[in-house]
């Protein structure tokens, strides 16, 4: 992930890593998948990557569509 800075405070943002209340990574619907799956109503997801400010605790969430 490339460095990214807090548009409010101007500092380097720090990776941090997110989690559901189970344990399990976050991850976002991209759209439907096609074939079989995409009949039982499952959809393609990307990981979602965070970082925080380190002086306000600002978060951002960024998809990994890679």
């Amino acid at each position: 992930m490339e460095q990214r800075r807090c548009p409010d405070c101007g500092v380097s943002m720090e990776p941090t890593s997110l989690r559901s209340n189970d344990g399990f990574g976050l991850v976002i619907d991209t759209g439907k998948r096609d074939g079989m799956l995409g009949k039982l109503g499952l959809s393609e997801t990307a990981s979602v990557d965070g970082v925080c400010c380190p002086e306000c605790g600002l978060v951002r969430l960024h998809a990994d569509l890679d």
